[in-house]
């Protein structure tokens, strides 16, 4: 009996990466669509009073200040230099000084010698989805045929250590844990030890999720990079920002204080597919001078895709 006939007929294909892009920005898209229509509605050429509209716009959509006015001083050169006018050319300028934007060089997240595991620390705050990010991280590796130790160094909840454990049985890697309230750094001091004992390709390590303003946290992440430096060579090879996207500049404001205390290597973008806001993913780039890795398209495992600048960019200006 054929497959079809027991499963009926096939279903749609699984949505590609792009696609899952595309439907992740289709809030900002439609958004930002809307408002660059009302703004060169009627406008045969551009002067100052559009680029103007457009700033407004651009900072509605979160991309931030500075990353606005950068973008905007590029076009304004377009504008004198290629002697752009037509409303058409500005979209095509502002997609392009978009792309250029985002074109922070991005090493892959490997590279560390055989037998010795490539240690990620994760933080943020708490609330921002930052386990779950975890498991799905998880499960990207374990996918790729990769073995993956996490450690719950995020000591200070036991609801912490709880869902990671939650994560870990998911997908099928193990955890090492402490009792709440121990001491982070020996939590990071057994984990990267045992991976390395082990031959783990990955470890990915739980941080506490307080306040970024409280300065126990960040030198308490201070320590822990010590210690994960002194156990493996050049650990923690990444450190990974978790940002709600719905939290705005907000989540900008934790992304500065976080860089300057952790030593921040990229971020994850969560619930972007929650919001119209999305150009926060321009203003992180800008302003911080690190990539966006992965962004959160939505609430299963497998919702978590490499971000890429030339696909984020092509679904916001997608018809």
């Amino acid at each position: 009996m054929e497959l079809i006939t027991l499963f009926g007929t096939p279903g749609p294909p699984d949505p590609t990466i792009g696609d899952k892009v595309r439907n992740a920005v289709s809030r900002t898209r439609d958004d930002l669509a809307a408002r660059l229509r009302d703004v060169v509605a009627g406008r045969p050429e551009i002067d100052s009073d559009l680029l103007g509209d457009l700033e407004a716009v651009m900072i509605g959509a979160d991309m931030g200040v500075r990353t606005t006015r950068e973008i905007l001083d590029a076009i304004r050169e377009r504008v004198a230099r290629d002697g752009l006018k037509d409303p058409d050319g500005l979209r095509q300028a502002l997609r392009a000084e978009l792309g250029r934007a985002l074109d922070v060089e991005a090493p892959p997240l490997a590279g560390t010698e055989p037998g010795s595991p490539f240690v990620i620390f994760v933080v943020g705050v708490n609330g921002v989805g930052k386990t779950t990010t975890i498991g799905k991280l998880a499960h990207r590796f374990r996918r790729n045929g990769h073995t993956v130790m996490l450690g719950a160094a995020d000591t200070f909840r036991a609801a912490a250590i709880e869902q990671l454990e939650i994560w870990a049985d998911r997908t099928g890697v193990p955890v090492v844990k402490q009792r709440p309230g121990a001491d982070p750094s020996a939590v990071v001091f057994d984990t990267v030890r045992s991976a390395a004992a082990r031959g783990v390709d990955y470890v990915i390590v739980d941080t506490a999720g307080r306040l970024h303003t409280k300065h126990n946290l960040m030198a308490e992440l201070e320590k822990m990079t010590r210690i994960a430096g002194r156990e493996v060579d050049g650990a923690p090879h990444e450190v990974l920002l978790v940002l709600d996207a719905t939290t705005g500049q907000n989540g900008l404001i934790q992304a500065r204080e976080f860089a300057r205390a952790a030593g921040l290597t990229g971020v994850v973008l969560t619930k972007l597919d929650g919001t119209a806001k999305g150009g926060i993913v321009t203003a992180v780039v800008r302003e911080l001078g690190i990539p966006v890795r992965f962004v959160g398209t939505g609430e299963t495992i497998e919702d978590l895709v490499e971000f890429s600048a030339e696909a984020f960019v092509d679904s916001l200006f997608a018809a």
